[in-house]
């Protein structure tokens, strides 16, 4: 019997918390025509799905989180609830796609039923469809998402890479770590104490990066219009940047593809508050960034393995140039204090803390209106190979996270052969101009690539 971790059931319980919030995040491939008859294409993406064993189980809930969630086998599984089709109103332009995206998106998972969908889209201009796939936050994370859509290509064929997607604790002859409830008070005390004791142990290397993530989170951030209540309504919008030109910027001024990519970030989030009539400060724009921890063993694995970190990204700076060396410098600072490897630690103790405990804080956090983080970016490689679906090049690949915890929007990265996108999903009444930040992320590359020219030129 397979159980959710405390992470991947964190999700559930972060969802249960707002019900203005669907933590579902999802791809969406664009794909070059013409689209394949009805009932080939429903078939072979349906087989394809069902290669991967979590497309294939429902959850088991327990009653008041005594035990975890854990995954069983749907004996009643059926398709029809899963792959749906849709068709754009002309002219099927991106922008028609993008507000259907956001419909769907914004839709919560059946938890009766396995947690995923699939959606052909139909009606593309310029002899386009496309395939968004949707996926509960709790059964996997980016990496693990970005792996399982790719056994919808046509190099995935089903058996060189789904078959080797399994939860964590799925092989053979490995127990389950987690700890199955006892009401007696001394196994509870027990449980807290090997809490105390992992993390007594890694105090020595974290505990400055644990009083960071805490600072970060408790200490509000200065006012912002991303952060507040949300609607059960969504926008999403996206852009495309070269990733030569990443990385002739990464090139030129020394830092890393991330820091570009969250300088672009913090550009447009500058226009976006001065937009607003906001004056950005130096706490206007703390950031989550998720890290990934998995490792090369783990990478067949569907769940969810990732700390954070979360750096004050430069909106007071107006200079280009200064803002990438100031996230960089940011950025460099964070990762050495050890905050990435403080929330590892703190992940770790809570599979040894009781579950009820986790899952009752988790709910009453997730209530409390947080003010210390204003938007989270998310960066998840993908393909570097152009993908092929039945047949039809996959033209675009974008990423689409979904938002919660007050936070009005959401930005996930994702680099696809050429092309490095940025996905944008954000509150419907309060960011009417989710378009605006899309350009201005595009505008802030465009800027800085001028400026590496220009840099190499004069050295």
């Amino acid at each position: 019997m397979e159980r959710l971790s405390t992470l991947d059931a964190g999700f559930l319980q972060a969802e249960d918390s707002d019900p203005h919030v669907s933590l579902a995040i999802g791809g969406l491939s664009v794909i070059e025509g013409p689209m394949p008859g009805d009932e080939s294409l429903a078939v072979g993406l349906g087989r394809r799905m069902l290669a991967v064993p979590r497309f294939r189980q429902r959850l088991r809930i327990h009653s008041l989180d005594l035990e975890p969630p854990e995954w069983v086998d749907d004996p009643d599984l059926d398709l029809t609830y899963h792959v749906h089709r849709a068709a754009l109103p002309r002219p099927g332009d991106d922008a028609a796609l993008f507000r259907l995206v956001a419909q769907i998106m914004e839709r919560r998972l059946d938890r009766e039923r396995p947690l995923w969908e699939c959606w052909i889209i139909e009606g593309l201009s310029d002899d386009r469809w496309a395939i968004l796939m949707k996926i509960h936050h709790c059964v996997a994370d980016g990496i693990a998402t970005m792996q399982m859509l790719s056994n919808l290509s046509d190099e995935g064929k089903g058996d060189t890479f789904a078959s080797k997607i399994r939860a964590a604790g799925e092989q053979a002859g490995r127990p389950n770590l987690l700890p199955r409830l006892s009401l007696n008070p001394l196994d509870w005390a027990v449980g807290a104490w090997r809490t105390a004791s992992a993390v007594t142990g890694a105090a020595i290397r974290v505990v400055g990066g644990a009083l960071e993530i805490t600072s970060s989170l408790v200490r509000p951030a200065a006012p912002s219009p991303f952060v507040g209540p949300l609607t059960s309504r969504r926008r999403y919008s996206a852009v495309r940047v070269s990733l030569d030109d990443v990385a002739k910027i990464r090139a030129a001024f020394d830092v890393t593809l991330n820091d570009v990519a969250l300088a672009a970030i913090t550009d447009s989030y500058r226009q976006g508050l001065i937009r607003r009539g906001v004056e950005p400060r130096p706490d206007s724009l703390p950031t989550m960034v998720p890290v990934s921890v998995r490792s090369k063993d783990a990478m067949g694995k569907a769940d969810n393995r990732v700390s954070l970190m979360i750096p004050n990204l430069p909106v007071d700076e107006s200079d280009p140039i200064e803002q990438l060396r100031a996230v960089h410098e940011r950025l460099t600072t964070v990762k050495g204090g050890g905050q990435r490897q403080a929330s590892s630690v703190f992940l770790a103790a809570t599979n040894v803390v009781p579950f009820p405990l986790t899952a009752w804080t988790v709910r009453a956090l997730t209530r409390l209106p947080q003010r210390g983080v204003v938007t989270l970016a998310t960066n998840v490689p993908g393909p570097r190979q152009r993908m092929r679906i039945m047949g039809r090049k996959v033209l675009r690949v974008y990423p689409i996270p979904p938002i919660g915890i007050r936070l009005r929007t959401v930005i996930a990265m994702l680099s696809y052969a050429d092309d490095f996108m940025f996905g944008i999903t954000a509150d419907h009444r309060a960011v009417p101009d989710v378009d605006d930040l899309a350009r201005g992320i595009e505008q802030a590359v465009a800027r800085l690539a001028a400026l590496s020219q220009d840099f190499e030129e004069l050295a």
